[in-house]
């Protein structure tokens, strides 16, 4: 091997020991929860937050809660002092609860409505602290702390309440980040039904969207924040009463395997 083929070799190498440092550093527990399952011990040793007495799931949830014709209803990129209290209102007259995927930032200005949410029972879910989409291509360090900022910011603004659950901004989910979440408590969470209402493509296309042959248990993605949500809002009052004419009950998504 000649000399500049072997300081390659290093290089590599130690490149590759920071990342895994990285990468331990900003997941900790769940990590090495991961490896020593791998390995065939225990999962039992991981001292991630217990949900009802077992460790929180770092794989993506997308199911609702229990069992038949239940669906999850969870509405992203607020709060807004313009459209959160109208999707509000909309739940409230369908008797519905939600869950609302909080931006750090917009939870620390406007505290709240992140009562408000809360108080009408409502779970909470970290939505980061910026909303940054292409944080699944930044360092490790940085998702960490936007998912921790995050969930510190909706908590500071609502003391006691849990914040159950951890969507990353556009669904950019990394192996780093999910372990960050379920170490603190948060499981990821996706989503099986998407009506893109974020783009305004009309009510009927957010309604047939959603409408449109649903898959078992499905979480359903609305959205509050991030630009004119009055196409949702008619949605909303659209399409709960017709879950609800169909059979079907309001959860809120898995929290536990798979």
């Amino acid at each position: 091997m000649s000399s500049s083929s072997a300081r390659r070799r290093r290089t590599g190498s130690a490149m590759a020991a920071t990342v895994l440092g990285l990468l331990a550093a900003a997941a900790g527990p769940a990590l090495a929860a991961a490896d020593s399952s791998a390995a065939g011990r225990s999962p039992a040793a991981s001292s991630s937050r217990p949900v009802h007495g077992a460790a929180v799931p770092q794989g993506i949830s997308r199911l609702a809660q229990g069992t038949g014709r239940a669906v999850a209803i969870t509405v992203d990129d607020g709060p807004d002092p313009t459209w959160t209290p109208q999707v509000l209102r909309v739940l409230r007259q369908n008797h519905v609860k939600a869950t609302f995927c909080l931006i750090g930032t917009r939870a620390q200005k406007y505290p709240e409505l992140v009562r408000e949410i809360a108080a009408d029972g409502h779970q909470l879910c970290d939505h980061s602290a910026d909303h940054d989409e292409t944080m699944d291509h930044k360092p490790v360090d940085y998702q960490r702390r936007q998912i921790l900022d995050g969930k510190a910011m909706i908590e500071a603004a609502v003391p006691g309440v849990a914040v159950n659950y951890y969507r990353a901004p556009g669904g950019a989910f990394t192996p780093a980040s999910r372990a960050v979440a379920a170490a603190a408590g948060m499981r990821p969470l996706g989503w099986s039904v998407d009506p893109k209402d974020w783009s305004r493509p009309g009510l009927p296309a957010i309604v047939s969207a959603v409408e449109d042959k649903l898959p078992e248990l499905p979480t359903v993605l609305f959205h509050d924040g991030g630009g004119d949500r009055s196409q949702t809002v008619a949605a909303l009052r659209q399409y709960l009463p017709w879950l609800r004419s169909q059979g079907y009950t309001f959860t809120f998504p898995a929290r536990s395997a798979p």
